[in-house]
């Protein structure tokens, strides 16, 4: 399907080398902030994190980077389509290379993971897949630099590259608040997590989250979680 319908918005898949998954979507759903009035997502893919996250925070400008020219040009269709197009931009660059004038409250990122992994033969789903082995690194860096001082930094990652963000983090004073350990269902262990970190606060806040009670049917915290976004809830 290349056009997923949401309830308040539309996202048109065409062109991008990874489409809509579960990671994005609970990572958009599940950061949280008292009153962002700046955001950025790092690596845009379809947009539809950045559209999430206008759709929750309806004061916020929310910016999009997108290292994919494709990806980015679709990323920049589906976001001048929807109802929050003045506040949504996105550009064509790598993180690394992006630069903005003002400081970022909450900034978020689904990002790639397979560092010295098999690459992928598609060079763009490899782009969009696979991560080299200093990324992480250059992706705090630039966070942190991007960051206001009070701003909390959200991933969604695999457990060993979460703990390899937050042992990197720690360079630049940040620690980690928050751990969301998500399993497929109760019998399953942990596959990802989804870390935030930030200068301020001092207590970790960790909890688990299940997404299937069972084969083919979703948790109740799972539907309530997406029910303003999904139109299946």
């Amino acid at each position: 399907m290349s056009v997923f319908k949401f309830k308040q918005f539309e996202v048109d898949q065409t062109g991008c080398a990874m489409r809509i998954n579960t990671d994005g979507v609970l990572l958009a759903a599940l950061v949280h902030h008292h009153h962002p009035k700046k955001i950025l997502d790092i690596g845009a893919g379809t947009g539809v994190i950045g559209l999430m996250l206008a759709q929750r925070y309806p004061e916020a400008d929310v910016c999009a980077v997108e290292i994919d020219q494709q990806a980015a040009e679709t990323a920049g269709k589906n976001f001048a389509n929807s109802a929050f197009s003045e506040r949504l931009s996105v550009n064509h660059i790598a993180i690394e290379k992006y630069h903005h004038p003002e400081r970022f409250d909450l900034i978020v990122s689904n990002p790639p993971f397979f560092v010295n992994d098999l690459k992928n033969e598609e060079v763009r789903k490899g782009l969009a897949r696979h991560a080299s082995d200093d990324f992480f690194g250059l992706l705090v860096e630039k966070s942190n630099e991007l960051l206001s001082e009070s701003g909390s930094l959200w991933f969604i990652l695999p457990i060993k590259q979460a703990e390899e963000v937050i042992a990197v983090a720690k360079n630049y004073q940040l620690t980690i608040r928050v751990r969301i350990n998500i399993h497929s269902d109760v019998q399953k262990a942990t596959f990802r997590q989804i870390i935030c970190l930030s200068r301020v606060g001092d207590l970790l806040d960790e909890s688990n989250f299940y997404i299937y009670e069972s084969r083919g049917e979703h948790t109740l915290q799972y539907k309530k979680l997406l029910k303003d976004f999904f139109l299946a809830f």
